[in-house]
């Protein structure tokens, strides 16, 4: 059997054990280590454990980004699109919230990865940014009321994707992510559309 590439050892070593572990508990040397390479070979594909996390998050986790990218305003069901992107954003949350809670734990390491962020042009307030677009666009084309706060509603269906997977564990088994999608959906166009 052929060995992976270095890099994509890394990833996936770095993914297990944030998931395992935790982003602050984890260091680049443990993830060289399970990746079978030095922490100067993580280095040569890697600045920082941020970069290496931003990798994790968009080559292993389900992709929120370019979902909200790839919408067209005016085409399609509005429905059916803001479904899947609730579907896709609990998914996403749901397997990256145990990855970053650790970080709230240690309030240097958070505001550290927060700056890794800024720099590297990417955050939590993306997705939210993204999904104001298209609803805004959505707006133009008709499909959105007129006096619809977009950034309001985007910030209320990714928050509440967001809160779900926070309160999982507490909660027991809640609905099915698509049943929760749809329904969030739903009730999101009853306000805006």
């Amino acid at each position: 059997m052929e060995k992976k590439p270095a890099r994509v050892r890394i990833v996936d070593a770095a993914h297990e054990l944030m998931l395992g572990i935790g982003l602050a508990r984890v260091t680049t040397k443990e993830i060289a280590r399970a990746a079978g390479c030095s922490e100067a070979a993580l280095y040569k594909y890697f600045r920082s454990k941020e970069e290496l996390f931003v990798t994790v998050l968009g080559e292993r986790m389900p992709r929120l980004g370019p979902l909200l990218g790839d919408l067209v305003p005016g085409e399609g069901d509005l429905e059916r699109n803001l479904t899947e992107v609730a579907r896709q954003a609990t998914l996403f949350y749901q397997q990256t919230f145990p990855v970053l809670a650790s970080l709230y734990a240690e309030p240097r390491l958070k505001r550290r990865h927060d700056e890794a962020m800024r720099e590297m042009g990417t955050g939590p307030h993306k997705p939210i940014e993204g999904l104001d677009a298209y609803l805004r666009a959505e707006q133009r084309a008709g499909r959105v009321r007129a006096d619809a706060d977009t950034h309001a509603a985007a910030s209320l269906l990714l928050g509440a994707c967001s809160q779900r997977a926070f309160a999982y564990e507490a909660g027991g088994e809640p609905r099915s992510p698509d049943d929760f999608a749809a329904s969030l959906a739903r009730t999101l166009l009853g306000g805006i559309s």
